[in-house]
């Protein structure tokens, strides 16, 4: 695990410390770590709503069958063997 070195100001640091403790987290560092984790799975539902939008945008709808399934199975599996 790498560490980083956070200087808060007096306030923020007595707030952490405070959170911590109300939120029951062992330490600042655990609740620190818990907010990060919170922000990163937050913009990465973000980053997939973004896609799904993309994705409705792209253009005209088609119905997604099993035939439909087979024959981009069947594509890929030719694609690849033309790589070698």
């Amino acid at each position: 695990m790498t560490h980083l070195n956070l200087t808060l100001p007096e306030s923020i640091n007595n707030f952490v410390c405070q959170q911590s403790t109300k939120e029951g987290y062992s330490n600042a560092n655990d609740y620190i770590l818990s907010l990060i984790t919170q922000a990163q799975k937050q913009a990465e539902q973000r980053y997939l709503e973004q896609l799904l939008l993309e994705g409705l945008n792209s253009g005209t709808p088609i119905e997604v069958t099993d035939e439909w399934w087979e024959e981009k199975r069947s594509q890929l599996v030719d694609k690849i063997n033309n790589l070698s």
